[in-house]
């Protein structure tokens, strides 16, 4: 057991390190840990050996596929960084860590500039009024310039977003930086922006963020480094001002200065004005203490299962401690749940501790009642913090075991794959009789599949989900058939006369007799509705459900010896078949709403594959450079528009979906359709 010392608020940081994927926070994170002593050698992505990319299946990607927990420790100030994948698949896990953290940094690829990931990046900070850095990296690469990118984030994010650093040297000659807020220095040789000019931009903003600034600097009075550190700091807290940090992971220059600048300008715990809500309300006032020596309040935000000590559940504590071998009450179910060992977390490495205290982050092990989500508090706290609101995927795989061994194996992989990822999705398909698996994209889907092997041991097979297309008839038709067989004994005779006529779409199936004078007898009727709903059920002429008909018995004949159900049942099938053949019959395909939003610059490309695909456009709501559209689609035409989308737009739009109606597939489109289903039915 290690003894795990406590930190106060004041000297804990919780970050998210936020980037398009590539922008290097793998990297970055590799060379704090080393410059802190942390770590004596610095892993390399594309060698799988760092700290913060430990999952087989980031290895194989070299990427960052899930959020990873990297504490660094510098001059006595714990920074629990928390390192989120890039690439837009992984949201899922870049969600709850809004939730748990109170700052965040932006990674910026210099060589770049600002990416789709980096607007995204800003966008949920935006949402979540999160103090933020924008820290750019790379800056020893070749045809890098520091004030174009400046320029570029300005432009892209306002001008709230402000240098407070200056590169020394440019590219392979990056060797320093100069710290804007020290106003008394005018010049550096070798300083790539204006120093002068960068301060009075700085100046500017720190009086734009704080009133009594603001006045001093209208009258042209002196301002301290310690009055503008303070209103950077305010105007940091408030979301107001955003300071630009230059780096290079690869080199090292800017990282000492760059954890600094963590120290002096994120706010800790204490100081956080993140309101966590209470019983579901984020909005209501923040009666939450944070203090160490309050009743307990920990929050449950990721779940995965590790191979070697099972489910980890992994929490912030928000106020009071938690110790190892202690017990809890889950504040959802209000049951007790006993608390074995607790860990301190260093990327895939569990350091056991005997307690973490207000504001830090750890993990326990085997807690069988608790999801992601879940409040932990002491017998008597009544706080509930509000659940984790997760975006819903459109992407979806039609998966199946891949051997009769791995059938009873699948369930409980995909049950323990929803525990770890709470934007996957399992819908068993009716029509078709498919397991869908749904997400955000092919990588997120594939990584499941590959975890589902390697954690469960269940090997899944997948395909494009099959379009769950319908059978109906678009005319009236009648049909007739006698049933009649003799043998040594009693004989079989059923005789019935059908009428099949259309119904509206959506009205399904109806049944009805018109016979008179009892030419079927009542007790046969019965049977010749089964034998309708048997021929109905595996379709007629594409083995897919048939729906929208009704099926009339209007006039038939019996034997007073040799009639039964089953014949008749046998007659009505025959007849329903040869009746429906004759009237019309058609393939109906579904029909999906679509809402998609683009930039306006990506509409022309977008529109233009929407009408490709049999799309019909209902509504345009064009708003600050973004429009977004509403379609009405063949579902059949969008099994892949994730990927399609993300392509057209190189990843800037966004879509949602939701089943409409049902519609006639058009003849040259239905033929091959009812062909293909034909041949596949013939062989088995």
């Amino acid at each position: 057991m290690v003894e795990h010392k406590k930190v106060e608020h004041k000297k804990i940081r919780n970050m998210a390190l936020l980037s398009h994927s590539g922008a290097g926070k793998t990297s970055l994170l590799e060379r704090a840990l080393f410059e802190c002593k942390i770590i004596s050698r610095i892993g390399k992505v594309e060698e799988g050996n760092t700290v913060s990319d430990f999952e087989p299946e980031e290895i194989k990607r070299s990427g960052s596929i899930q959020t990873s927990i990297v504490p660094i420790v510098f001059n006595g100030l714990t920074v629990n960084i928390l390192d989120t994948p890039g690439y837009d698949d992984f949201v899922g896990e870049i969600i709850p860590v809004f939730r748990v953290v109170e700052s965040s940094a932006i990674l910026i690829d210099a060589t770049v500039g600002v990416e789709v990931g980096s607007e995204k990046a800003w966008q949920l900070c935006e949402e979540n009024k999160t103090p933020r850095l924008i820290v750019v990296n790379k800056l020893d690469r070749e045809t890098t310039d520091f004030r174009a990118i400046v320029k570029n984030i300005e432009e892209s994010f306002g001008r709230k977003c402000v240098s407070i650093q200056s590169p020394v040297g440019a590219e392979a000659n990056f060797k320093s930086v100069v710290d804007l807020m020290d106003i008394k220095q005018n010049s550096v040789e070798g300083a790539i922006l204006d120093i002068e000019a960068s301060k009075e931009r700085l100046i500017e903003a720190v009086a734009e963020s704080d009133e009594e600034l603001a006045t001093k600097y209208l009258e042209g009075e002196d301002i301290s480094n310690e009055e503008i550190i303070q209103g950077l700091k305010t105007g940091v807290m408030n979301a107001d001002i955003v300071p630009i940090i230059a780096v290079s992971a690869e080199t090292g220059v800017g990282v000492e200065q760059l954890l600094k600048i963590i120290d002096l300008l994120l706010p800790s715990p204490a100081e956080s004005k993140k309101s966590y809500g209470v019983e579901g309300n984020l909005d209501q006032a923040n009666d939450l203490s944070t203090s160490s020596d309050g009743p307990l309040t920990a929050f449950v935000f990721k779940t995965t299962a590790d191979p070697f000590v099972g489910k980890l559940s992994f929490f912030r504590i928000y106020s009071g401690s938690l110790k190892s071998n202690s017990e809890v009450v889950v504040a959802r179910s209000g049951e007790n749940e006993r608390i074995g060992q607790i860990f301190s977390i260093m990327g895939k490495k569990q350091k056991p501790v005997n307690e973490l205290t207000s504001g830090d982050i750890g993990a326990v092990a085997k807690l069988s009642d608790v999801v992601t989500g879940d409040t932990l508090v002491t017998n008597g706290n009544k706080i509930k913090l509000p659940l984790i609101d997760f975006p819903t995927g459109n992407y979806q795989m039609a998966i199946s075991p891949k051997t009769k061994a791995d059938v009873d194996k699948m369930s409980n992989a995909l049950s323990r794959l929803m525990e770890e990822d709470s934007t996957l999705n399992i819908d068993r398909q009716r029509d078709t009789s498919e397991t869908l698996l749904s997400g955000f994209g092919e990588a997120h889907l594939s990584v499941a599949i590959e975890k589902a092997k390697r954690k469960f041991r269940a090997e899944l097979e997948t395909n494009v989900p099959k379009v769950p297309y319908k059978e109906t008839i678009s005319s009236i038709a009648t049909s007739e058939y006698k049933h009649k067989r003799q043998s040594g004994g009693h004989g079989q005779y059923g005789h019935v006369l059908l009428r099949v006529e259309p119904q509206s779409r959506g009205k399904g199936f109806e049944f009805a007799s018109e016979v008179v004078g009892g030419a079927v007898p009542k007790e046969y009727i019965p049977a010749v509705e089964k034998g309708v709903l048997r021929a109905l059920s595996d379709g007629i002429i594409a083995n897919c459900p048939v729906v929208d008909i009704k099926v009339v018995l209007y006039d038939g004949s019996y034997h007073d010896v040799d009639s039964s159900g089953i014949s008749f049942e046998i007659a009505a099938s025959h007849a329903l078949k040869q009746g429906f053949l004759s009237a019309n019959p058609c393939l109906l395909e579904p029909i999906v709403k679509l809402h998609v939003t683009v930039p306006d610059s990506k509409m022309g490309d977008v529109i233009g594959d929407l009408n490709g695909k049999r799309g019909k456009i209902v509504g345009m709501n064009p708003a600050g450079g973004i429009t977004e559209v509403e379609v009405e689609i063949p579902h059949s035409e969008v099994l892949r528009y994730a990927t399609e989308l993300r392509s057209q737009t190189q990843g800037r739009g966004t879509y949602s979906i939701s089943f409409s109606h049902y519609e006639m597939v058009p003849p040259h489109i239905s033929d091959p359709i009812i062909a293909s289903r034909k041949k596949d039915s013939e062989s088995g």
